[in-house]
């Protein structure tokens, strides 16, 4: 974070950029300065989460696995909101908007999650 500032964006490989952006929204950038919002949204939905999967069958794996990668994702996020006011996101490919790992342990966990639901019923 502190070297990637200066310089904002380093190339990584041909379809990959680091690049450093403060973001105090949520995906791109929507309620963009509503970091205090988002912070109570996290907290409730992590809280959500994690009591409703003792509800699910102890074989649901996917599910429970999906749930955890979003809880991860989504606490990690909270770190960095409470911490830096923001959360900092880092990874550019083309054509999509910069991200960080634990956007994607949102994006991965929400497909597991779906995935394991689906499997159940």
């Amino acid at each position: 974070m502190h070297r990637l500032a200066p310089m904002e964006s380093v190339r990584i490989l041909p379809f990959l950029h680091l690049t450093y952006v403060e973001n105090t929204g949520a995906a791109w950038s929507l309620l963009k300065g509503g970091n205090s919002i988002l912070i109570g949204i996290s907290m409730a939905l992590m809280a959500g989460l994690l009591w409703v999967r003792r509800r699910w069958p102890a074989d649901a794996h996917w599910a429970h696995y999906g749930a955890m990668l979003v809880v991860a994702g989504a606490l990690g996020n909270l770190y960095d909101r409470i911490t830096l006011g923001c959360v900092v996101d880092f990874l550019e490919l083309p054509y999509w908007p910069v991200f960080n790992i634990a956007d994607s342990c949102i994006c991965v966990g929400a497909a597991f999650l779906a995935w394991g639901l689906r499997e159940k019923t």
